[in-house]
């Protein structure tokens, strides 16, 4: 059994492995009858929470929740994963370092799962490249353009593009730049040749520098024919985003994060099988 705790910690194929178990995911009933899934999440978490518990309750499954808080006490986890595994058939941890995921997941013989860490996201990366697989064939030759600065979802598309070998462009200003990713700080620039435009939330304390990097419809017109905008929730309209372009095409609508049940179903069966 393997932990899900890095994109690249895998073979593309072998990512490609988990969306061939969601396009079959009913080949699956039952498949976690009897097992338990110990999930760690804050109580502000909403679409990863709500997937994860739905999709192991479809599966068969039963989901215990704890506050990632319960992680910070004096034991040593080691000793906290050594109880764990007694009843716990997988762990999923959203939790902000993901050296604390390293521990657990050396610690016991259960697989790990990631749903979000100040590192990465790469439950959020897979379920977005499902969705951009199923309304474009060419979504691993595409050209991405990730809009933000250096926090976790940046780098989640950053690992996510080392995984997989597509190509990624930073589009923000000089000091928010992503070690070893392509960088623009022109947007208007930036988004000429794009095919994928990705976002995350500016920081609220240094808004007024984030001005000139709004995604708008006129901006998204300078992408190429076909370009799709897709903003990492929850975003905020006036912001990274405006009003207008959430209202038009461009956008990949909330459906786009129904991906999320089946991949982190998929995920977990893939984990739990290997």
């Amino acid at each position: 059994m393997r932990s899900f705790i890095r994109l690249t910690d895998f073979k593309s194929d072998e990512l490609l492995k988990i969306f061939d178990i969601a396009d079959n995911i009913e080949k699956y009933p039952g498949f976690l009858k009897g097992k338990t899934v110990v999930m760690f999440f804050p109580a502000s978490s909403i679409r990863t929470r709500v997937s994860f518990e739905k999709g192991i309750y479809l599966l068969g499954g039963q989901s215990i929740l704890f506050d990632p808080s319960t992680l910070d006490k004096k034991e040593d986890i080691k000793d906290v994963c050594g109880y764990l595994q007694n009843w716990a058939d997988a762990v999923v941890v959203r939790y902000k370092d993901i050296k604390m995921l390293d521990k657990m997941s050396d610690a016991m013989d259960v697989p790990v799962v990631n749903a979000l860490t100040d590192d990465n996201h790469p439950c959020e990366m897979m379920s977005d490249l499902y969705a951009l697989s199923k309304i474009r064939t060419s979504y691993l030759d595409d050209e991405y353009l990730f809009v933000g600065v250096n926090g976790n979802i940046g780098k989640a598309w950053k690992e996510a593009s080392e995984a997989f070998g597509f190509s990624l462009t930073q589009c923000c200003p000089d000091e928010y730049k992503i070690p070893g990713v392509k960088f623009n700080s022109d947007l208007q620039d930036g988004i000429r040749g794009k095919d994928i435009v990705c976002t995350d939330s500016f920081p609220q304390d240094s808004l007024k520098d984030f001005g000139p990097y709004q995604i708008t419809k006129d901006i998204m017109k300078q992408a190429n024919i076909g370009a799709v905008l897709n903003p990492c929730p929850p975003f905020y309209r006036g912001e990274e985003v405006s009003e207008d372009v959430i209202d038009a095409d461009f956008f990949v609508g909330y459906e786009f994060k129904e991906s999320l049940l089946k991949i982190q179903q998929a995920i977990l069966i893939y984990c739990l099988s290997d």
